[in-house]
């Protein structure tokens, strides 16, 4: 069996991200064997993952990213139980690492399939640092949008470090003019988008389902106030277009200057430009958003460690 020296534990503690009590005990279990000291440390992370599967992981971080010629750009969001990790060093390394991923690879499980730059597969890179780090985490969701011509703007807002935040836009501007004027507009687009959570592109691209919904609701709003229902049904029909102003993208008036819907920001960029400029596609990704977060009895939980429940 090898010595397990401390330089042994210091190099498996840098190739592993583990602590330097379980990488000795790791050397020991595998007589000094450096790969199985790792595979044993995986395995370890691994059980210590699925012990905190059941915890909710509604903090984290937003990572977005841009592709060097600025046509494609990518959000992904991974997430921890607390936003102290947000500001972990490793955490925010490891949003950033994944972002690139997903530059090129589309979707949770083909991103957590690939390996990053490093070489380390990115399921593997969110077990060491669940296993590092102590907290359940999840690499949630993640997008990319991308442009034959044009742009893809990002914006990041509430930013934690380079490239990461609490809520990212991205925003594809389809167009044959300025590239840099294109994402400058795009990036105004994703800051309003930021500020006002629309629903959908276009009147077009609503959820049929909600615009139902919300049919239903305006309907029944003026039959209440005494309208027979074949009036109340036409009244309607000016309370959803008013309604389509306030959820449509398109139809919303810019923040950055209410006089202006953002179908005529974009109108306007194409007669500066001199050619048709397009909104092809929009995402938000606010951190958390749709997650269930678990409020837990503290006191309880106190009670029940020390056995007095």
């Amino acid at each position: 069996m090898a010595e397990i020296t401390a330089a042994l534990v210091k190099d498996l503690r840098e190739k592993s991200g583990a602590g330097m009590m379980d990488c000795k005990k790791a050397l020991i279990e595998n007589g000094g064997d450096m790969d199985a000291a790792v595979d044993w440390l995986r395995t370890k992370g691994l059980a210590k993952a699925a012990k905190k599967a059941d915890r909710a992981a509604a903090e984290g971080l937003v990572a977005g990213k841009l592709s060097a010629d600025g046509k494609t750009g990518v959000l992904i969001e991974l997430n921890a139980e607390t936003d102290f990790v947000s500001k972990n060093e490793r955490f925010q390394n490891a949003a950033r690492d994944i972002a690139t991923v997903a530059l090129d690879v589309e979707g949770v499980e083909a991103i957590s399939a690939a390996k990053t730059a490093s070489g380390e597969v990115v399921s593997d890179l969110v077990t060491n640092l669940i296993a590092t780090i102590g907290e359940n985490m999840q690499l949630r969701r993640s997008t990319r949008l991308s442009v034959d011509q044009g742009a893809v703007a990002l914006y990041l807002h509430n930013v934690q470090g380079e490239g990461v935040a609490r809520l990212g836009v991205l925003v594809a501007l389809e167009g044959a003019g300025d590239a840099a004027k294109l994402n400058e507009v795009g990036r105004k687009i994703a800051m309003h988008i930021a500020a006002t959570s629309p629903l959908a592109l276009s009147p077009a691209d609503l959820d049929p389902a909600v615009v139902e919904r919300e049919r239903e609701v305006q309907t029944q709003t003026a039959m209440e106030s005494g309208k027979p229902r074949e009036i109340a049904e036409k009244m309607v029909e000016g309370r959803i277009r008013k309604w389509q102003e306030e959820v449509v993208l398109l139809k919303q008036p810019f923040v950055m200057n209410p006089d202006q819907t953002i179908e005529q920001l974009v109108a306007d960029t194409a007669k500066e430009l001199g050619s048709p400029v397009s909104v092809k596609a929009f995402v938000r990704f606010g951190l958390g958003e749709g997650v269930e977060k678990k409020t837990d009895d503290f006191a309880a939980e106190v009670a029940q460690l020390s056995g007095q429940s």
